[in-house]
């Protein structure tokens, strides 16, 4: 596995990110809201693990890899249609992602190992998967978490708040803690732990 290998699927999995018609507003510019996730996914994983994999970065970048294509409003909009949608959408991403690999060379059981990951399977047991979890918690806690505390009540936020923490790892916990947060971010936080 090469570095231009790699630059190549970061490439391809932005290239196919920049068409969300979904965008976010990052220092005045208009960005695709999956391509600025993506970059942020990679850029967290970069400070949370130097040493990541080739493997573990491809499956960071391509974590939401054209998410917008399965709506969540396509499913009923209960516990069962948001767990079914969720179940759907990690084998859409890993599906996503194997076709760029496959395009550029990439060996099966590497192709395999991304999917593995993008479909969060054996976590708390798999490093490499925990790792990814770690990352996604991370990015939602520094990126999307103030924005998502205003458009809740505290107790949904709060219940937000342990789940994710539930599916972190100890490094995960002293990551997020080192982050910061509003005064009211934090305070949610402290109530969720406590």
């Amino acid at each position: 596995m090469s570095q231009e290998q790699l630059a190549e699927a970061y490439h391809l999995i932005d290239q196919a990110n920049s068409k969300d018609p979904n965008t976010e507003e990052v220092n005045g510019k208009s960005i695709a809201k999956e391509l600025i996730y993506a970059q942020r996914m990679t850029e967290t994983l970069e400070k949370f693990d130097p040493n990541a994999s080739d493997i573990l970065k491809i499956a960071a970048r391509s974590q939401h890899i054209c998410r917008w294509e399965i709506p969540r409003n396509s499913y009923s909009m209960d516990r069962v249609g948001y767990l079914k949608w969720r179940e759907d959408l990690k084998k859409f991403h890993a599906s996503k992602a194997s076709e760029i690999l496959e395009k550029i060379g990439y060996a099966d059981e590497q192709i395999n190992r991304v999917a593995f990951l993008l479909q969060k399977k054996k976590l708390k047991k798999d490093e490499d998967t925990q790792t990814l979890e770690d990352v996604i918690c991370l990015v939602f806690l520094n990126f999307y978490y103030e924005s998502f505390l205003v458009k809740h009540s505290d107790e949904k936020v709060i219940d937000i708040l342990q789940k994710t923490w539930r599916k972190m790892s100890e490094k995960g916990h002293q990551a997020a803690l080192q982050l910061s947060y509003s005064v009211k971010g934090l305070e949610l936080i402290k109530q969720a732990l406590s």
